[in-house]
């Protein structure tokens, strides 16, 4: 395997670990107090919170596309 398969490969797995974080981040983020003043106002989850959703979801599949890549 040369070097750059390797970099690709990191930086894949670097991508799928801040991906999960993020997701995380904004499952305990939507159980705040502000999260659910928001929800009873609006009906929906605040901005950040999909926010962190998307860009966890986004940064999971291309995390998972760089390390699974041939």
């Amino acid at each position: 395997m040369n070097h750059s398969k390797t970099v690709v490969k990191v930086i894949g797995l670097i991508l799928i670990v801040l991906g999960i974080a993020l997701i995380y981040w904004g499952y305990t983020d939507s159980g705040a107090i502000s999260a659910k003043v928001t929800r009873t106002f609006s009906g929906s989850e605040p901005d950040t919170i999909m926010y962190k959703y998307i860009g966890g979801a986004a940064s999971l599949v291309v995390g998972i596309y760089l390390l699974f890549r041939r």
